[in-house]
């Protein structure tokens, strides 16, 4: 029974960013990308071509709190566990997205069940957005504030995965990702 009143708190409290979200005057609102929808990365795609929504890469960036990123579960997925303060600055990409790319990434994603979407500071790497900008084009060392899938709930065994603060699938770390087109 808790468990269930979990999952509808979850999914109120993603209802809830949906309008809240910080937006540039463009109505776009920044996502953080850290796995598998990264560039040169296998569910890359889904941000491209308009067929869910519109995502425009702003720039690098990465966590401005230490996050946990592991590769977990029987697929090797890469995940950010959300206990801050523990692990790496975790490195990935800031995107402005519409609505429409949000709902989209929210249901990929599996939010609330296995992601949770939660707002972040990040720290600006590179920034080359100028559609969807925030109001002032961050710089270097600037953060902004973007919305993360992270995991919430986890087996404890996951917190003595290695540690990861860059992903990519075909990384040294040996742990091949499975494409969902392969499960």
């Amino acid at each position: 029974m808790r468990q269930i009143s979990m999952s509808f708190f979850l999914k109120d409290l993603c209802l809830l960013f949906k309008t809240q979200s910080e937006a540039s005057p463009a109505g776009m609102t920044h996502v953080f990308v850290y796995g598998t929808l990264k560039r040169g990365q296998p569910n890359h795609k889904v941000l491209l071509g308009g067929t869910h929504g519109r995502a425009a890469f702003q720039g690098r960036g990465r966590t401005a709190e230490p996050y946990p990123l592991v590769i977990a579960g029987e697929h090797n997925v890469p995940r950010l566990l959300n206990v801050p303060g523990q692990g790496h600055r975790v490195v990935g990409e800031i995107y402005a997205v519409d609505e429409q790319m949000l709902r989209f990434l929210d249901e990929f994603e599996g939010c609330p069940d296995m992601y949770q979407r939660t707002p972040l500071p990040i720290a600006v790497l590179e920034w080359e957005g100028t559609r969807g900008a925030p109001r002032e084009t961050p710089a270097a060392d600037r953060t902004v504030q973007c919305f993360v899938y992270s995991t919430a709930t986890f087996p404890p065994e996951w917190l003595h995965l290695p540690y990861h603060d860059n992903y990519d699938s075909q990384g040294q770390h040996g742990l091949r990702y499975n494409p969902r087109e392969n499960r």
